[in-house]
């Protein structure tokens, strides 16, 4: 799939952008339009099994010190 972490599984998120709510008024008004956030995947080339693939990996798991890198 897409946009997930191969360690930890973490993928994108939904969610809305709601526009000019500094207006109280306008609070429940304010237009919202939906919108994606996605992970910080980078593309590691990683020892898993004893040989070398190139997997997508969040940078979280990079600095936990999740995957073995290959050299």
């Amino acid at each position: 799939m897409a946009h997930v972490c191969d360690i930890c599984g973490k993928g994108v998120m939904h969610g809305q952008n709601i526009r000019h709510v500094h207006s109280g008024a306008w609070a429940l008004r304010a237009p919202r339009t939906k919108r994606v956030w996605y992970p910080n995947l980078q593309p590691v080339r990683a020892v898993i099994n004893g040989s070398v693939r190139r997997i997508k990996v969040c940078t979280r798991c990079l600095k936990a010190g999740k995957v073995k890198r290959a050299l």
